[in-house]
């Protein structure tokens, strides 16, 4: 299954006119009004607040310039005055850009920014958030399939990037999912968001999290002069990651608790405090970052209302996301039973997007309607899990109790970009293959290994956690 979404050609989004909103902001208001209400009332949000919606108008046509600026650093051609090379951002990223050798001012400058902790940051907090984050284990990886990355298809915009560019469509769906999650898995690692310092690598969690900043820019730069800014606003603007980050933090949070999932007061503001470093660190807008979980909630319903309408793209994400339980490879299970496996997790995500989305945005994405199974064994799986479980002695519990599964600590990200645009950055100092590297890579898109990158504990953890807590519920399932 691929598609190729058209553009025309636009200017260049190096100079945005910020004080026009896309034809698409405010496009499908009444439809999304609807779709709305159920976090319009959890979230006790009153009128809208029109500032706000003009400030997402506005966030449309704003990209982060930080980023900007050294991806095209590193676009410029060999020789050229203050060119950045990959193998210089790879060596800053690991070992702080102080070991850089006459780096660069526009790699200087953007490694200056994320090394340094902002004022606001409460590292404690934030590694509580991490805990809080692991002990949701596959409640939130179900979330943020289904509300969060589904959930998303059905407007306009990101989902035809993500088209454009190869990302989730065809055989390529396994793998990039697999590819994101290792990052998301990573920030379940309260140990794992730290920036270089002198004798310490940086933390994969952050190392994951720079790059990720940088392929966005790459591809803000790749599209530049052949996205349709008119229709869309730039590819990846401030709006859209703000509402990204609603995906991963208020979203996630509501979702769990519907799956039966205690979350207390504690744990709420330190996931939420959790992502907004996170969200910093990406170039999201200060005036996105909010510490708040009813503030996050408020700004995703206006986020919500700003969004237009369905696209083709959404249709075509949401079907390859679902046709890709079938494709997934299902460690433990034999090879005669793995079709049987991808079956049972079909109906099972099917009958989840049902209660999650609703019928009727079920029938726009062109996916079969089923009956709540999932659901109604779901509670009460997680009601021994973290209202029994989680409080017998000796019991290893997350920031506020429940049993913690680090192998259920994975989930798909939401926003996944081909990497086709990112490769083409790599080519011109790639480094040689690591010396000793006997472990075969993958050669088609079913056979990507999730399970090896599903969780972000490392090995020894792992085999600890082996021998503890053998009856653990909801385990990991790859993606």
């Amino acid at each position: 299954m691929s598609a190729e979404i058209p553009t025309r050609e636009v200017a260049s989004p190096s100079t945005p006119d910020v004080a026009v909103p896309p034809a698409r902001f405010r496009a499908a208001e009444a439809r999304n009004r609807r779709l709305g209400r159920p976090l319009r009332a959890v979230g006790r949000i009153g009128e809208v607040d029109e500032q706000l919606m003009q400030r997402i108008g506005r966030a449309m046509g704003e990209r982060d310039e930080l980023g900007a600026r050294l991806a095209d650093a590193i676009r410029l051609r060999a020789g050229e005055p203050g060119r950045v090379t990959m193998t210089q951002f790879r060596q800053a990223l690991d070992e702080g850009v102080a070991s850089v050798t006459d780096a660069p001012p526009a790699l200087r400058d953007f490694f200056a920014e994320v090394e340094r902790e902002p004022e606001w940051l409460d590292r404690s907090l934030a590694e509580e958030g991490a805990r809080a984050f692991r002990r949701f284990g596959q409640n939130a990886q179900d979330v943020l399939l289904q509300l969060s990355l589904v959930g998303g298809y059905r407007f306009g915009g990101p989902t035809d990037l993500l088209v454009a560019t190869g990302g989730l469509t065809g055989g390529q769906t396994v793998r990039r999912l697999a590819e994101t999650q290792k990052w998301g898995a990573s920030l379940t690692d309260e140990h794992e968001l730290r920036p270089p310092a002198p004798g310490r690598r940086a933390g994969e969690a952050w190392r994951l999290t720079v790059h990720v900043r940088l392929m966005h820019a790459m591809v803000n730069h790749a599209y530049a002069g052949r996205w349709d800014t008119g229709q869309w606003g730039l590819p990846i603007n401030q709006a859209d990651q703000a509402s990204t980050l609603g995906l991963f933090d208020g979203v996630l949070l509501l979702g769990v608790r519907a799956l039966g999932v205690p979350v207390s007061r504690r744990d709420s503001r330190a996931v939420m405090h959790l992502w907004k470093y996170v969200g910093w660190l990406m170039g999201v807008a200060d005036d996105f970052l909010v510490d708040s979980e009813r503030e996050r909630h408020r700004i995703n319903y206006h986020v919500l209302l700003a969004q237009g309408p369905l696209s083709e793209a959404g249709p075509l994400l949401s079907q390859a996301v679902v046709a890709a339980q079938l494709e997934r490879h299902y460690p433990g299970w034999p090879r005669p039973l793995q079709p049987l496996r991808g079956a049972y997790e079909r109906e099972r995500l099917l009958s989840m997007l049902t209660v999650f989305l609703g019928t009727t945005s079920m029938h726009e994405l062109g996916l079969p309607v089923r009956l709540p199974w999932a659901h109604a064994y779901l509670a009460p799986l997680n009601t021994v899990r973290y209202r029994l479980l989680g409080r017998l002695p000796g019991a290893r519990t997350g920031s506020r109790g429940g049993a913690t599964d680090e192998r259920s600590a994975c989930w798909p990200a939401t926003t996944v970009v081909s990497s086709r645009v990112w490769e083409r950055s790599r080519h011109d100092d790639a480094p040689p293959p690591r010396a000793g590297r006997t472990r075969p890579r993958p050669t088609r898109a079913g056979d990507v290994r999730p399970d090896r990158l599903r969780c972000a504990a490392a090995p020894t953890r792992a085999r600890r956690q082996r021998r503890e807590l053998p009856a653990r519920l909801g385990g990991c399932r790859p993606w």
